[in-house]
């Protein structure tokens, strides 16, 4: 008996569909200075067609296409993926750090960042994909711009349904639970803490990658991750499996993921990086691992140190300032040193990055800037940072959760206003196997069993 096989394209995830990510794969590697202008039709043709076999076929192309594809002449930036020649490429930035904290004040901080980054991650989760052409008119119209508090479900009417084509009804708020909702952005740094507790402070890239599969179901896993997860099913192992048929290499992921490798590596921003770069290296390249790093290394000197500027030079300090991530900011950071208004920042922000595009919407560089224009004009005050990083869209959960993160280890949970906090009930659910919910103190507390 012969048979014949006839895979169902079409029934494929888009995420685990190369071809699929054509249009994102161009920006990408124009992006990244590599020489594909030539072949934009070939992408953008790639891009329209149905999801079937001649897209499959035609996606293999354009990966030829790509990993062959040689960096055009006078490409200003040097972006490495190792950590080493990544090391080299640092500009240090000597910050003044306090002695790190007695226990108890310490545990405030961490728990602080763990509270913080909860309710910042529920304040953006309420509207997560929308975007500002529709956010600011919803926010005027509920009274709420600027956003200074929780979306609730009541403030979603019959007109507001009506008015908007976001899918508000399909959304979570917290006027609908009684704890912290699950969220991809608070399950990593679950699995960051587990990640640690089994395989201790030296796990490797391929430890983390491992443990993906018996975390959680792979369509809890999205963009780079799924890619890096389906990679690594295949037989491809870190870095191969961030680098194989990936559009979203440096997409936000490995970013938030990064919380926990500041969290226990209180002033040593070195570490934490490092930790960072273990974790992301499995599926982001180039600037996807530097915001990882970036980020964590922010917490660790956000334990030592009050100044916000410090924090972020510090954090900067971690990678390479030969980078798109570093130059841009830096930019961020003359602006607002140069006298620019909130207004105007964000204003031009838009004009610069089309939030239309998946590309841009989610990728590490314009978040990153996002969340280090939220600290600094929230001046330190926690609601309205997270308020500052939700209400001006892209990537709203995973923003509003890095800043809250952030400003909770740096002034402890009591920067954290009861308004924020007590929806939850000092609960986070997940969706890992055998963790269905945890109490935040509890979390902050294993936390303290993995410093140095």
């Amino acid at each position: 008996m012969s048979y014949s096989f006839h895979p169902h394209h079409n029934h494929i995830p888009e995420w685990e569909f190369y071809g699929s990510g054509a249009e994102t794969e161009y920006l990408q590697c124009i992006e990244e200075g590599l020489d594909v202008e030539a072949f934009k039709e070939l992408f953008d043709f790639t891009y329209r067609l149905p999801q079937n076999e001649i897209k499959q076929k035609l996606g293999d192309v354009l990966f030829d296409i790509v990993k062959n594809a040689p960096t055009v002449d006078g490409y200003p930036y040097n972006e490495p993926s190792e950590l080493e020649v990544i090391r080299v490429l640092r500009k240090p930035f000597a910050f003044t750090a306090t002695p790190v904290p007695e226990r108890d004040v310490l545990q405030d901080k961490i728990y602080g960042a763990w509270l913080g980054r909860i309710c910042g991650c529920m304040l953006g989760k309420s509207i997560e994909g929308i975007r500002t052409s529709e956010l600011h008119p919803f926010l005027i119209d509920t009274h709420n711009f600027p956003l200074n508090r929780y979306i609730r479900f009541s403030d979603i009417t019959q007109d507001i349904r009506a008015k908007y084509g976001f899918p508000f009804s399909e959304r979570p708020y917290v006027d609908q639970s009684d704890s912290m909702p699950p969220d991809d952005d608070t399950n990593y740094t679950v699995m960051s803490q587990q990640l640690i507790e089994t395989c201790g402070r030296d796990f490797t890239p391929l430890d983390v990658l491992q443990a993906w599969p018996y975390a959680q179901r792979r369509t809890s896993y999205c963009t780079a991750e799924r890619v890096a997860y389906c990679n690594y099913m295949k037989g491809l192992l870190p870095p191969e499996s961030a680098y194989y048929k990936n559009p979203y290499r440096e997409w936000i992921g490995a970013q938030i993921r990064a919380d926990y490798y500041g969290y226990i590596n209180p002033g040593d921003p070195e570490t934490a990086a490092e930790m960072a770069y273990r974790d992301a290296s499995v599926s982001h390249i180039k600037n996807g691992i530097y915001g990882a790093m970036f980020v964590a290394a922010m917490l660790a000197v956000a334990a030592v140190n009050d100044n916000i500027e410090d924090i972020i030079e510090a954090g900067l300090a971690q990678i390479p300032c030969s980078s798109r991530l570093y130059e841009s900011i830096q930019k961020v950071l003359a602006d607002y040193r140069g006298g620019m208004s909130e207004h105007d920042w964000f204003v031009n922000f838009r004009a610069q990055y089309n939030e239309h595009y998946g590309h841009y919407w989610a990728h590490t560089v314009t978040n990153a800037m996002i969340v280090v224009a939220s600290l600094l004009y929230g001046n330190g005050d926690y609601g309205r940072s997270i308020c500052i990083a939700v209400e001006n869209g892209f990537d709203t959960d995973c923003n509003g959760a890095t800043v809250g993160s952030i400003l909770g280890m740096r002034s402890g949970s009591g920067c954290i206003d009861d308004v924020w906090r007590e929806p939850f009930h000092d609960t986070l659910r997940t969706t890992l196997y055998g963790i269905p919910s945890a109490k935040i103190r509890d979390l902050a507390e294993k936390t303290m069993h993995h410093l140095p």
